[in-house]
């Protein structure tokens, strides 16, 4: 069976973002020991009902999750790697943020079996900083990079563009001094408005404005130019990488392969008798822990999804990566053919747009002008 991947969630932040729409939660005060414990029951729990399948990579997400505790990380990576069959260069993932606190940690969570980390830079701006929300200067993103760059083999950074007011060149500047520092891996985020948060409401009452989406896409434009210079290629829609850098991680998503969710709200899709099955667990923590403690699980929803969703997600998720989508495993994944997946109106029509096309080896792919238009494309395009 193909390798797996492993998703933990950590939900606990230091602050809600004021853009943030994840999973996240503020809290006084953590029982540290109580959710590590509540985490391996839970990985043990999924591992029971998959079976000893090889394993792909772990990822922590959050939340936060450099604010756990290292050996909670270090215990539930030699659970995993007890649990299901890892290579020994298996991918291994912590998402992190630059304040202090958290990079004084990052030596720890190394020793503890990471080996990649994903550090939240957002802005090497501090204005930008400030209007984020985020607790930590951009002196203390550069010095979090640098130390990353000595600690860990793989690094990936985020940053968020068409922020209020940007500016092309001083974005270039910005991605420079970025790229400089750890060339590895970019995750780009568009800042966008999301229902429920604080940017929402801000929004709606005119304390700021997005730029025009010509002016995100002269934004989004100019960091592909920008990180190429570094010898990063755009490998899917917001992530860029040198070769060989990509997530491993991510990739399993995107390439609609199984993958497990463990912690508060977490979801998973995994093929289990020749069933496709979606699962989601219990958003919030306490309540989470709770089920857990009590059943070994916290899963709130299971259902196998329908041929047509499947192809639906399949497609979704694969048209944003350059390489595309290969028509025999949409196929084998979803037991719909790619022809029965799509509207030939549309899909002729963007074939003649040139948003997408044919490759040599026959998979379907969006084209650099197909996927700056992927989110208005893929409702009209997917039956």
């Amino acid at each position: 069976m193909e390798p797996l991947a492993l998703y933990i969630h950590w939900p606990f932040c230091q602050a809600k973002c004021p853009y943030c729409d994840f999973n996240s939660h503020v809290r006084e005060r953590i029982e540290q020991p109580r959710f590590r414990a509540a985490l391996r029951r839970e990985l043990a729990f999924e591992a029971e009902r998959a079976g000893r399948r090889p394993l792909a990579s772990i990822f922590f997400g959050g939340g936060t999750p450099s604010l756990m505790e290292p050996e909670t990380a270090a215990a539930l990576i030699e659970d995993a790697r007890a649990l299901f069959e890892a290579p020994a260069d298996l991918e291994v993932t912590l998402e992190a943020n630059p304040t202090s606190v958290e990079a004084g940690k990052l030596a720890a969570f190394r020793d503890a079996g990471v080996n990649r980390v994903s550090l939240g830079v957002q802005s090497l701006e501090e204005e930008a900083l400030r209007f984020l929300g985020r607790r930590h200067s951009a002196a203390q993103a550069v010095a979090a990079l640098e130390m990353a760059r000595g600690l860990f083999p793989r690094i990936s950074f985020d940053l968020i563009y068409a922020r209020p007011g940007q500016a092309e060149a001083a974005w270039r500047a910005e991605l420079r001094q970025a790229l400089a520092l750890v060339a590895d891996h970019l995750s780009l985020y568009q800042l966008t408005i999301e229902p429920g948060t604080r940017f929402a409401t801000e929004h709606a009452r005119g304390a700021f404005a997005l730029p025009e989406p010509e002016e995100a896409a002269r934004l989004y434009a100019a960091t592909a130019e920008e990180a190429a210079r570094f010898g990063l290629a755009p490998y899917e829609v917001s992530n860029y990488a040198r070769p060989g850098a990509e997530s491993r991680h991510n990739l399993v998503y995107w390439r609609y392969g199984d993958y497990l969710g463990i912690g508060p709200g977490a979801h998973q899709r995994v093929m289990r008798d020749g069933a496709l099955l979606a699962i989601r667990r219990h958003r919030a923590p306490e309540e989470w822990l709770a089920r857990v403690e009590r059943e070994g699980h916290a899963i709130t929803a299971e259902e196998s999804l329908a041929p047509a969703d499947r192809a639906r997600e399949a497609l979704l998720m694969g048209l944003r990566l350059a390489e595309g989508v290969d028509p025999a495993r949409i196929e084998a994944r979803s037991g719909v053919a790619l022809a029965e997946a799509l509207e030939p109106a549309m899909l002729a029509a963007c074939l003649e747009e040139g948003y997408l096309e044919w490759t040599a080896a026959g998979w379907l792919r969006a084209t650099g002008e197909g996927r700056l238009r992927l989110d208005a494309m893929l409702p009209v395009l997917l039956r």
